[in-house]
């Protein structure tokens, strides 16, 4: 692997993600939008499941010996050492009620370590996007891009806190947690889903805790994270993606956070 072969899927990626979408709007609060119940009582559409295979059939015809692992299609073996891992809609429940807080994610690693990944926004016309060692971009609409920053918010009580949904923390018996989050920190807000952690990766929050999430939700965040100077990890502090939660946070707060919803780690 060298840095050309990460730049190569970077710059796929981000092209890639701008079909998907295109693709994508083309059902946002439209009548064609149908909506399904998968068996885990989570909201799928026509859309997902085009986007998904929009970038499966991308990635097969340009990097064909690439992995690819998706929500809803499964996975693909890779030969070459790349593997993708990608949402096509990240949000679905927001998608589905015409709420413009949904993403494309799409994540790529190399022999088990995440090296790029690209957050887009098809509604707000926003990326994020970062690889190993090329630091990570914020772009708004035809602006040029600009540098993505964490901020640099060292007191809790100053912070902004996000969380996707208050129902999942009393999935997993978390209320308690969540009430200690909510009296240590400023604000706290639902601004949710990939949106919440494109929002710390941009410094306009401090974290984003998450008491459920899958590998396809976090892989393309975990290198936006780092290459913007703050930290993807699981609630132990650990850097994994399998965990079934996920923790978006500037540096500064990492240990705090972590005092909180687990076992502070070393970094």
């Amino acid at each position: 692997m060298t840095d050309a072969d990460i730049q190569a899927r970077l710059d796929f990626a981000l092209d890639a993600s701008r079909e998907a979408a295109e693709f994508i709007l083309g059902y946002f609060q439209t009548d064609k939008l149908q909506t399904e119940l998968k068996g885990d009582r989570t909201p799928v559409t026509v859309a997902d499941r085009g986007a998904e295979d929009l970038l499966r059939t991308r990635v097969a015809a340009t990097f064909p010996g690439d992995g690819f692992l998706g929500e809803e299609r499964g996975e693909t073996a890779s030969s070459s050492g790349f593997r993708w891992i990608v949402d096509p809609i990240d949000g679905t429940k927001s998608f589905v009620h015409g709420v413009p807080l949904f993403g494309t994610l799409v994540g790529f690693e190399f022999e088990g370590d995440l090296v790029g990944g690209v957050c887009r926004m098809p509604a707000l016309d926003e990326v994020v996007y970062a690889r190993r060692g090329g630091g990570a971009w914020w772009q708004c609409g035809g602006a040029a891009p600009q540098a993505a920053r964490v901020s640099n918010v060292s007191q809790l009580s100053d912070a902004l806190c996000c969380t996707t949904t208050v129902t999942g923390w009393k999935t997993i018996g978390g209320e308690d947690v969540f009430e200690r989050l909510c009296g240590a920190v400023r604000l706290v807000r639902g601004w949710g889903d990939c949106y919440g952690h494109l929002l710390v990766a941009t410094g306009r929050a401090e974290f984003i805790v998450e008491p459920q999430m899958s590998p396809w939700d976090a892989a393309a965040l975990v290198p936006i994270l780092e290459e913007a100077g703050g930290h993807y990890l699981d609630w132990q502090g650990r850097r994994r993606i399998d965990s079934g939660n996920g923790l978006s946070v500037n540096a500064v707060l990492k240990d705090a956070v972590l005092g909180i919803i687990g076992k502070p780690h070393a970094s």
